[in-house]
């Protein structure tokens, strides 16, 4: 009697109908190593929850936003703060740890550059500071000090405005995305339907 093989790992040899289930069961934890995770030892028990793991028009939306609002308001950790952001609000946990990656070190210099430009465009330097900063350009320590003062707050207040602005566009983005997928796929099983009727029809 021969042994049944191994069920294939997470992201190795289990696929699923769509591309995107695939890319998200390969790049996000799973329910059992979340449980065992020592960060979220006090409520680890709640992630094997079946209910924060379903893509429904409601989770979906809420694990983008809270994906994005983690990716941006700290720079390490963002799995864990979606995860746990993910209880109170039912969101859907593995989606909320994939849109986290949004903000890696490939695309830092990107985000930086952004954050800083947003940054530079919300901050309001009052006549007095700016006269102040020319004044003493000509010292040379005091001016790279300030400069990089002001750089490092515009960039830390642009990564904060992206942190606020960013969830509300991914919910309402996908929660468009969400509704027009399930819209198509609707459409599809109708046309599934009315062909399959028209062949019992004609063969009659």
């Amino acid at each position: 009697m021969t042994t049944p093989p191994p069920p294939a790992k997470r992201g190795l040899g289990l696929r699923s109908k769509t591309w995107a289930m695939d890319v998200i069961r390969k790049n996000t934890p799973t329910r059992e190593e979340m449980a065992q995770n020592k960060y979220l030892a006090p409520i680890a028990h709640r992630f094997l929850s079946p209910e924060l793991w379903r893509f429904t028009r409601r989770s979906v939306p809420r694990g983008v936003a809270l994906g994005l609002f983690a990716a941006f308001i700290i720079p390490i950790g963002q799995i864990f703060l979606s995860a746990f952001l993910a209880l109170p609000t039912r969101a859907n946990v593995p989606l909320a740890a994939l849109v986290t990656f949004v903000t890696n070190p490939f695309t830092l210099p990107f985000w930086l550059v952004i954050a800083n430009r947003i940054g530079e465009f919300f901050m309001r330097f009052d006549a007095a500071g700016a006269g102040l900063a020319a004044a003493q350009a000509d010292s040379g320590t005091w001016a790279w000090l300030s400069m990089a003062y002001e750089v490092g707050a515009a960039t830390l207040l642009g990564y904060l405005v992206l942190s606020l602005l960013t969830p509300p566009l991914g919910w309402l983005l996908s929660g468009w995305v969400w509704r027009a997928v399930v819209s198509r796929k609707r459409a599809r099983r109708l046309k599934a339907m009315e062909a399959r009727l028209d062949q019992r029809l004609g063969a009659q």
